[in-house]
């Protein structure tokens, strides 16, 4: 059976420590580690982390020491991400979180996973993104907060 490669923003990592998000972020790199999924990552996370906190940091070097895929800003990602600019999906101000997309995008990764609701976990923009993706000939993004993912036995 294939093991999904599920691409994790920073603020899953950082939910490890948020009460509200918790749960489903550390179920989640739970899940990591049972090789229930594959977790992909960038260049991208790795420079957001590293202005994190340094428990952020330790948790982030958890998941380094997981087999995993990390993914490196290239032309097409950057490609992509200007069409997500020009069609003004969200503001430039959130580059980084369109270049997320484009980057897991590029990669044909199975799921992205994030808690950030306004620019990413957002019926309109994955809508919009995906339309974006489709016209460019690229697969469809499937898209989930943690909750929506994990396998971790919340009861």
């Amino acid at each position: 059976m294939k093991i999904q490669r599920v691409y994790i923003d920073t603020s899953v990592i950082g939910g490890c420590f948020d009460s509200e998000f918790a749960l489903w972020s550390n179920g989640l790199m739970q899940d990591f580690q049972m090789g229930l999924f594959r977790p992909v990552i960038s260049d991208l996370t790795t420079v957001e982390i590293n202005v994190a906190p340094d428990f952020v940091q330790n948790k982030y070097a958890e998941l380094l020491d997981l087999e995993h895929d990390i993914l490196e800003v290239g032309d097409e990602a950057l490609d992509l991400l200007g069409s997500y600019q020009m069609r003004e999906v969200i503001g430039d101000k959130y580059r980084n979180d369109m270049l997320h997309i484009a980057l897991a995008t590029v990669a044909e990764v199975d799921i992205l996973v994030s808690w950030n609701f306004k620019h990413i976990v957002h019926f309109d923009k994955i809508r919009r993104f995906n339309a974006i993706n489709s016209e460019l000939g690229y697969k469809h993004l499937d898209i989930h907060s943690p909750r929506e993912v994990t396998h971790y036995d919340q009861d």
